[in-house]
C-alpha cells in the first residue's frame, strides 16, 4: 500500500490546520486505509467536521501490520498520537469491523473499557450506519454515540462539548439535551433468569428513548468525495451521494428502514457537485441505494458526459434500466455492471419484498449486454426466512437463464463476457421486518453454498464467489448482540482475533443471540432507539413475508404506514 508519507503524496484534497485553540479530533476508521478512504460517510464525516473554524480533523486507520506501531498510533495529518486529541470519533459502518476498534485504542495506548478512562484519555465517541442499528455490542468501550445523521447533530454536540470541561458533567448534559446523543453508562440493563432483557433503565437525567435524528432535505453538498487518492477500490472516482434511503422495502435491508423517508438530493446540489467533481477527476460515481429513481437522472448524468467525465453508479435495479441509461453507461465505458435479484424464485423475492421477477432479471441482463457491456455480477442470498432447497435451485436455474441470454447476444457481438454470482449469507438486522429471525445454521449455509457452486461449476463464463458462513455468524453475533457481547469482543481482542478459541472458552453462549429467533413481545437490545418506524408495521410486514406477500414502494408524505411521516 505504501508508507505514511507515500499514502499523503498521492492524495488531493487533504486538510491540515494549524492546533492552536481548536477543538482535536481523530476521526477514525477501523480498518485499513483502502477500505475508509472507499466509505463516503467517512468522507462526508472530514468534510464536515474540518468545515468548523474552531475543529481540526485529522484521520487515523488500521496499521497495515499491526506489530509494528512504535510509540502509539499516531494520525495521518500530523503524526500527532491518538492521546494527544481531545475527541477519539469513530465512523463503524460494519459489525466486522468492531474488533479494530480495540486494536486501535490498545496501539493508542488508550484504556478500552469507557469505566477505565478519565482525563487526560480523549472522549471516545462513535457513529455510523451500524451504532444507530444497534450499538450496545461495544458500548462499555465508548463514551457516546451519535444516534442518526451527523449533519443534524455534530453542530449541537460540538457547541455543548465546548462548555464543559468535566466530562461527567458533559455527558449528562449531551444525554438529557441533545437529541440523538447516547451515552450507555447513563443506562442500567437487568436481564431475566432466562437471558433476555428485562428492563433498560435511564438514569440522572438520560431520555428513556433515543431519538435517532436526521435531516429533512438534502439540500447541501458535502456529501460528495473530500479527499482523492488512486489507493482505493474507486481509484481517484469522485463519489456523489444523489439520495439517501430507499423507496422498495425489501424486508432484510437495513438502510431502507433507518433512513427512511428516502430522500433525493436536489437536482441544483447535484449539478453543483458534478461541477466540483468533474474540475477534480475524470470519473464521477453516483451513490444510493437507488440511483436511478433520483429525478431527472438521465439528464443530470448527460450533464456529466458533456463535461467530458465518466459515470459509474452503486446500483442499478433491474425494472428501471431504459435505452438512455443503458447508453450512458457504454460511454462510461462500463465493463461490468451490478444488478441484484437477491434471491433465485420469484416466491422468495416476494418474502423479500424485492419486487422484481425473473423477466426483469433476464431482461436487465439482455440490455446490458447488448449495449455492449460484457461482464454482469448478480448478487444473491442464501438463508432467508422460510427459504428450501428449490429456492437454493432457482438460483442456479436463473444464473443459467442469464447464460443463455448472454449466448443469444454473442451471436451478433461474436464475444461473451462473464457471469460472476456473488453468492452471501442473509444476517438478519435490526430494524427489519427479520430481526426476530434467527441466522441460518452454518452447516446448512455451507451446503447451500456448495449446491450452487457445483450446479455452476461446468458452466463456460460462470464463476462463483460466496462469503464465508463462518464470518457471517460472527457478524449475526454483533448484529444481535446485548451489551454482555463486548467481553466476548474483548475476549477475542486478547486472543489477537482468534474467534474459535473465543468462543470455545466463553461462559456466553454465542448460539443465545445467533440461533435463536425471538418472540415478538421480547424487549430487544436495540429497543431504546427510536427511528420513528412503528414496531406493529414491522411485525405486520414480518408476516407478509411469511405469506410471501408484497408490499408497495414508499410514497413519501402520502401514507403513514410505516409511521415515519406523521
Amino acid at each position: 500500500m505504501g508508507t505514511r508519507e507515500e499514502l499523503l503524496e498521492a492524495e488531493r484534497g487533504t486538510v491540515r490546520k494549524d492546533w492552536g485553540g481548536k477543538i482535536r479530533i481523530a476521526l477514525a476508521y477501523p480498518n485499513y486505509y483502502h477500505v475508509g478512504m472507499s466509505n463516503l460517510g467517512f468522507h462526508a464525516i472530514y468534510r464536515l467536521l474540518n468545515n468548523f473554524e474552531d475543529v481540526v480533523c485529522e484521520r487515523v486507520f488500521l496499521p497495515e501490520d499491526k506489530g509494528t506501531v512504535q510509540g502509539g498510533l499516531r494520525s495521518m495529518e500530523s503524526q500527532r498520537p491518538l492521546a494527544d486529541f481531545d475527541i477519539i470519533a469513530f465512523s463503524i459502518s460494519f459489525e466486522n469491523d468492531y474488533p479494530n476498534l480495540l486494536t486501535l485504542l490498545a496501539a493508542s495506548r488508550i484504556p478500552r473499557w469507557s469505566s477505565e478512562r478519565n482525563p487526560p484519555h480523549p472522549l471516545i465517541i462513535a457513529g455510523g450506519v451500524t451504532t444507530f442499528l444497534n450499538p450496545e455490542p461495544i458500548a462499555p468501550f465508548v463514551d457516546c454515540f451519535l444516534i442518526g445523521e451527523a449533519e443534524s447533530i455534530l453542530a449541537v454536540f460540538l457547541d455543548v462539548y465546548k462548555r464543559y470541561s468535566d466530562k461527567q458533567a458533559l455527558l449528562e448534559a449531551l444525554a438529557a439535551h441533545v437529541p440523538g446523543i447516547y451515552v450507555p453508562a447513563l443506562y442500567d440493563v437487568a436481564y431475566h433468569l432466562d437471558g433476555t432483557i428485562a428492563e433498560f433503565r435511564p438514569k440522572r437525567g438520560a431520555p428513556e428513548k433515543v431519538q435517532r435524528v436526521g435531516v429533512e432535505a438534502l439540500s447541501y453538498g458535502d456529501t460528495c468525495t473530500a479527499i482523492l487518492t488512486p489507493h482505493t477500490t474507486f481509484q481517484d472516482t469522485y463519489l456523489v451521494e444523489v439520495a439517501r434511503g430507499c423507496p422498495y422495502g425489501c424486508r432484510f435491508c437495513a438502510a431502507g428502514f433507518v433512513y427512511r423517508p428516502p430522500r433525493f438530493r436536489p437536482k441544483t446540489v447535484l449539478q453543483n457537485c458534478i461541477e466540483e467533481g468533474a474540475a477534480r477527476s475524470k470519473r464521477i460515481g453516483l451513490m444510493a441505494a437507488a440511483v436511478l429513481d433520483v429525478p431527472d437522472i438521465e439528464a443530470l448524468c448527460r450533464e456529466a458526459l458533456d463535461r467530458g467525465v465518466q459515470l459509474s453508479f452503486s446500483s442499478l435495479r433491474a425494472d428501471r434500466l431504459t435505452p438512455e441509461i443503458l447508453d450512458i453507461l457504454k460511454q462510461s465505458g462500463f465493463k461490468t455492471a451490478a444488478i441484484a435479484p437477491d434471491a433465485g424464485s420469484e416466491r422468495m423475492r416476494r418474502v423479500i419484498n424485492k419486487g422484481i421477477t425473473d423477466q426483469d432479471v433476464i431482461r436487465a441482463a439482455g440490455l446490458l449486454v447488448d449495449a455492449g457491456i460484457p461482464n454482469l455480477k448478480l448478487y444473491c442470498m442464501v438463508g432467508l426466512p422460510t427459504e428450501t432447497m428449490s429456492d437454493v435451485e432457482a438460483i442456479v436455474v436463473l444464473c443459467k437463464q442469464v447464460k443463455h441470454r448472454f449466448l443469444k447476444a454473442s451471436r451478433t457481438t461474436e464475444r461473451i463476457g462473464q457471469i460472476i454470482v456473488s453468492l452471501n449469507s442473509f444476517i438478519p438486522k435490526p430494524f427489519t421486518p427479520f430481526q426476530w429471525v434467527p441466522l441460518e445454521d452454518v452447516k446448512s449455509l455451507k451446503a447451500k453454498i456448495k449446491h450452487v457452486r457445483d450446479s455452476l461449476r461446468r458452466v463456460a463464463n460462470v464463476r462463483v464467489h460466496a462469503d464465508v458462513p463462518r464470518w457471517a455468524y460472527i457478524q449475526a453475533l454483533l448484529s444481535r448482540g446485548d451489551r454482555r457481547t463486548a467481553q466476548l469482543l474483548a475476549a477475542a481482542h486478547e486472543n489477537n482475533g482468534n474467534w474459535a478459541k473465543t468462543l470455545k472458552a466463553s461462559i456466553i453462549n454465542p448460539d443465545f443471540y445467533v440461533y435463536r429467533e425471538r418472540p415478538l413481545d421480547e424487549i430487544l437490545p436495540w429497543d431504546f432507539i427510536d427511528h420513528g418506524i412503528n414496531k406493529a408495521f414491522l411485525v405486520e410486514e414480518y408476516h407478509k413475508a411469511l405469506r410471501a406477500e408484497s408490499s408497495p414502494p414508499c410514497v413519501v408524505g402520502q401514507c403513514k404506514a410505516c409511521g415515519v411521516c406523521k
